[in-house]
């Protein structure tokens, strides 16, 4: 798991802590205590890595505490399986929380902080319709015109509100709206919803409610309850900013927390709407919320991307008011950068070409030590087994090889990986001239990859023995969408990349690996980057690509 020294050096100075190292100089704060406050109604992707990391290292870095609170302000889209997922991906990333909220959690406080305003002039039972809502909002080069109902008085809009409240009325019949100025510049100001009625069940406080405060409202002020003194959020809430401070200053708190915006992540060849995401799972384009092409934490986790490697590529992307797309291919350097350290390494033959060593002797074996990682020798050695047949990948054989071809081919001469030098006699072949068994002498004097009598070898292989490998399947993921910018409207899914995955079968891996466990990550030489998926089964194991070693984009 992460620690603080995890690499985000990109999180530990910049535009925000400059903002709170004046704060605190100035005496405006004592203190420092963040939140994310994510809702739950999907699952957690790489953005919100973005926004985690800054709400928790911004904390940690000041010795503050960030707490976590569901903002469940719209029972219709979330759910209990959300908020488990939401937490076991903050603790995946290496993150804990001082104390958990949930929006929910304030309703009578903020059904309270509604009747305030009414009292003092400032909320208003509206009877238009939502049509009819935004056409009197105006539009940005236009102002707003007052709803019919703005000039109802308290007494008669403190009745309407508290009849909404004990379910008098039918869904989107009534509203009640902020009042505070139709004709301001900033969309957010004029006469926003602060509470809808919806006769919905809430997976928190059940049938209790049938009117749900919206975000605009509960946000600011679940976070001036909680005393937060600075309250971080992507740059599309900036225009929001006003709006929040309103509310904080209506209500009358004296310590009001600090909005401070920053430019969301944005990352080429992903889709990040919930929305959009949601609608592949339930059409079955993806397996699930953690399909290993899915962008969700999740999904990456599954994948084997090391949360390491996530908060290392955070912190090189750092923390920035412009808009800006990363490029994926940094991501994905990051994983193996973080792999190519840490991963042990192994041997598997994805497409199996079967190899007879007609010179060693029949029954018989031998097991020879090879490193376990090429950089780190405390890792130590694992044993494989050699035997009179091997395998070794089809890729690795060609019958009339180009130039500069330093692989298996008839009369060539190979390594093969801490073993020994073989070399191609013959092949044999199919009904239809395809070649199923390579014929080939080995030298007993060159165990171990090297030969006394100095001859050179320009090929090496990997290879597993048929006396001591085991079957598997292997998944061999690519990009989700084959363009750099796929959402565009409703017509991603035609951005679709159609060899985002691959399923191969029959494929062998060494003999030691037959117990790994879900989860398990190692570098298959030559191969790439590969994880033990969940799906596996003794007898039956399935490996996930995380990452090729090169990038094919």
């Amino acid at each position: 798991m992460p620690t603080e020294e995890t690499n985000i050096n990109g999180l530990t100075s910049n535009f925000i802590t400059d903002f709170i190292d004046e704060d605190l100089a100035n005496g405006v704060n004592t203190r420092v205590q963040t939140r994310f406050p994510p809702e739950p109604n999907g699952y957690l992707h790489i953005g919100h890595a973005k926004a985690i990391a800054i709400d928790f290292m911004t904390a940690r870095q000041y010795g503050g505490v960030c707490n976590l609170r569901m903002d469940d302000t719209n029972p219709a889209k979330e759910d209990e399986e959300y908020v488990d997922a939401i937490q076991e991906d903050i603790r995946w990333l290496g993150f804990e929380w001082n104390e958990m909220y949930y929006a929910s959690g304030y309703f009578d406080f903020l059904f309270a902080c509604a009747l305030k305003l009414i009292k003092n002039g400032k909320a208003y039972v509206d009877e238009l319709s939502a049509e009819e809502i935004r056409e009197y909002r105006g539009t940005l080069t236009e102002p707003g015109k007052d709803s019919p109902w703005r000039g109802r008085s308290a007494e008669e809009n403190l009745d309407l509100f508290l009849r909404m409240e004990k379910g008098e009325f039918p869904d989107g019949s009534k509203v009640l709206r902020a009042k505070i100025d139709m004709s301001s510049p900033n969309m957010n100001m004029r006469d926003p919803v602060i509470y809808r009625i919806a006769h919905i069940t809430h997976h928190q406080t059940g049938d209790r409610w049938c009117i749900y405060p919206m975000y605009d409202f509960a946000h600011p002020l679940s976070d001036a309850a909680e005393k937060v003194t600075y309250s971080l959020c992507s740059l599309e809430f900036e225009n929001h900013r006003p709006l929040y401070d309103w509310f904080v200053h209506e209500i009358g708190f004296e310590e009001p927390p600090r909005q401070i915006e920053f430019a969301r992540l944005n990352l080429n060849y992903c889709v990040t709407s919930k929305r959009k995401n949601l609608q592949m799972v339930r059409e079955g384009i993806v397996s699930g919320w953690d399909d290993p092409r899915m962008i969700t934490l999740c999904g990456m986790r599954r994948r084997g991307y090391p949360p390491e490697a996530i908060l290392d590529f955070v912190g090189k992307v750092g923390v920035a008011k412009a808009y800006s797309v990363v490029d994926y291919g940094l991501l994905e350097a990051c994983v193996r950068d973080c792999l190519n350290d840490t991963a042990p390494r192994a041997m598997a033959v994805l497409r199996p070409l079967k190899v007879l060593i007609e010179n060693y002797p029949e029954g018989q074996t031998e097991e020879i030590e090879v490193e376990i990682h090429p950089n780190n020798p405390e890792f130590g050695t694992r044993s494989v087994v050699f035997s009179r047949e091997i395998y070794v990948e089809r890729d690795d054989f060609m019958l009339v090889p180009p130039r500069k071809y330093f692989r298996l081919y008839p009369d060539s001469e190979v390594r093969l990986k801490g073993a020994y030098y073989i070399k191609c006699t013959g092949y044999d072949t199919d009904a239809d001239g395809n070649v199923t068994c390579l014929r080939a002498l080995y030298d007993p004097e060159s165990r171990g990859g090297s030969s006394p009598d100095g001859r050179k070898v320009r090929g090496t292989l990997h290879w597993v023995s048929a006396a001591d490998s085991v079957p598997m399947t292997v998944r061999l993921y690519d990009r989700l969408f084959s363009v750099e910018n796929p959402d565009t409207g409703d017509t991603f899914l035609e951005n679709l990349n159609a060899n985002s995955i691959q399923v191969l079968e029959g494929c062998l891996l060494e003999g030691r690996l037959r117990d790994v466990k879900s989860g398990d990550t190692f570098q298959l030489m030559r191969q790439g980057y590969f994880c033990v998926d969940k799906d596996s089964r003794p007898g039956a194991i399935v490996l996930n690509r995380t990452v090729a070693l090169n990038s094919s984009w």
